[in-house]
């Protein structure tokens, strides 16, 4: 990644959307029916299992010297460069950040959570987070798990030239995983589509889903001219995983019946582009 770096400009992917796209046909909805205070003391390491002196030290080192407490977007890349991993492709970071329980702020892990996090994975050093590394996978993750990591909010930040890059933001009403939770208040929070393709794409290859749905779904999006889909609901963005598990056979669509749908119209749009090239498979 080159370029100088810079501090890093943290903006939220989601925004209040009362877009037609979370429309279903017939009017109907869019769904189917600071400080932690830990010490670095000898005894603390020993009962613990790991050296939190040397964790508070790496954290130290991701932070900004005015906010000693929490490691924002800037704080995040040089964390990918010292583990040598790409934070603009490598979903590894991502699963890390949900690992370690960064829950409290978009954008940002708090030092109470990094401790917290590096207590529960054992980790205190630079060399053991590399080691970590492989765990990351989502290979690794049941579908249950990857469930609960795939319906994150992802907020978008910039370090480093205005590259930009991903992070997890998860909801305040689960202390226990990430939520994709963007309703509130009466509002939908939205993603634009080009970020939405972008994180499908790092999130869902690797055989998470069948390529050819991933690959047709990505096109679509990216070639409808309806404004409708510029912003990308919760909801939508739930569905393609869920119906990507129920039509994964290449063939499967043969036997998808629009009027009976229950899946968001995205879905049902999607299956129209998928006949008119031909390609209802």
């Amino acid at each position: 990644m080159p370029g100088k770096k810079r501090k890093s400009d943290t903006k939220m992917w989601g925004s209040p959307s009362t877009s037609s796209s979370s429309r279903r046909k017939g009017g109907s909805s869019s769904r189917r029916g600071g400080g932690g205070g830990y010490g670095a003391s000898s005894s603390s390491a020993a009962s613990s299992g790991i050296n939190e002196g040397r964790a508070e030290k790496i954290f130290a080192e991701l932070c900004e010297e005015d906010n000693p407490g929490a490691a924002n977007m800037e704080g995040i890349c040089k964390l990918c460069e010292k583990l040598d991993i790409d934070p603009l492709e490598d979903v590894r970071v991502l699963v890390l950040l949900w690992k370690l329980g960064a829950n409290k702020k978009p954008a940002e892990i708090q030092k109470e959570e990094w401790m917290a996090g590096c207590h529960k994975l054992q980790l205190d050093s630079i060399d053991k987070f590399k080691k970590y590394l492989p765990a990351l996978d989502t290979g690794f993750l049941d579908r249950d798990e990857f469930g609960d990591f795939y319906k994150v909010r992802f907020p978008r930040g910039r370090c480093r030239a205005h590259q930009t890059i991903v992070l997890p933001h998860a909801s305040l009403t689960s202390p226990r995983k990430f939520c994709f939770q963007f309703n509130r208040a009466g509002t939908h929070k939205t993603l634009d589509k080009d970020l939405v393709v972008a994180l499908l794409k790092m999130c869902l290859s690797e055989g998470r889903v069948p390529k050819h749905r991933l690959d047709t779904f990505c096109e679509f999006l990216e070639t409808t001219e309806d404004e409708s889909y510029s912003k990308i609901t919760l909801d939508q963005w739930r569905s393609f995983l869920d119906f990507s598990y129920e039509y994964a056979a290449a063939a499967a669509l043969e036997g998808y019946d629009e009027s009976e749908s229950a899946w968001p119209v995205l879905i049902d749009e999607y299956v129209e582009y998928m006949e008119k090239r031909g390609k209802k498979k």
